[in-house]
């Protein structure tokens, strides 16, 4: 079964608007050290991506055990103060060139309208290829042959308010690292440049007396003004 979807059944498919989505430029190679190809053992997990893992499935089966027990007013409530609070999931798709394509959908919508949105966006030789949404790490893959995956919305799938994908083909010619993402013409034309992270700036560290000092030279100042009774006495004879 494929795990992406085609055009939707009453024969119309999903139309791309300028406005709908940004397109954002794979990093030049100047910028930086040439890209390679990730290994296999790249998306092994690890023994702290393992106990995360296990921490929010353990996490989400408690919910589910505990979900029986809750009154359906109490879990319309939780529900819809879900829905308030992340009304819409952005979701970012990078390419093996790291060319990275963004669209804003409602939460409420499944992992099928994001395959439909990135099929669409596609080149026309390169639609029929099969392709699979992925998330690492953990790896996770998102197929929408997946009834666990399939049948959530993207808030139910954790993805809310917004997460990036990575994306993998079927035909692995076109998942090398130096293979131009295979966009649409009109939709590689509107490509920006990544915006770059706020760079971390210099803190003056101005140093500060040490109160601990400070009070030990007071009380040291003060011992010396002090003079033992045995020693006054002595004075006296």
């Amino acid at each position: 079964m494929s795990d992406t979807p085609g055009p939707s059944g009453n024969g119309t498919s999903l139309a791309v608007e300028p406005s709908d989505f940004k397109v954002y430029k794979a990093p030049s190679s100047s910028s930086g050290s040439p890209l390679r190809e990730l290994p296999e053992s790249y998306f092994i997990p690890t023994a702290t991506d393992l106990k995360a893992a296990q921490a929010t499935l353990t996490a989400r089966t408690q919910a589910l055990v505990n979900a029986p027990l809750q009154l359906r007013a109490t879990r319309e409530a939780a529900e819809r103060a879900k829905k308030d609070r992340w009304p819409t999931t952005t979701i970012r798709v990078r390419f093996s060139d790291r060319t990275q394509l963004e669209k804003t959908f409602p939460s409420t919508d499944k992992i099928r309208s994001v395959y439909a949105f990135v099929r669409a966006s596609l080149r026309h030789d390169v639609k029929p290829i099969k392709f699979i949404l992925y998330q690492s790490p953990p790896k996770r893959d998102l197929k929408v042959s997946d009834p666990k995956v399939r049948d959530l919305t993207l808030a139910e799938l954790q993805l809310a308010p917004s997460s990036v994908l990575l994306l993998r083909f079927e035909d692995e010619s076109l998942n090398k690292s130096d293979v131009p993402a295979p966009l649409l013409t009109s939709i590689a034309a509107q490509a920006i440049e990544l915006p770059k992270p706020p760079g971390f700036q210099e803190v003056e560290v101005v140093a500060k007396p040490d109160a601990r000092s400070s009070t030990g030279s007071q009380s040291a100042g003060s011992e010396q003004k002090k003079i033992p009774k045995w020693f006054k006495a002595g004075l006296r004879k």
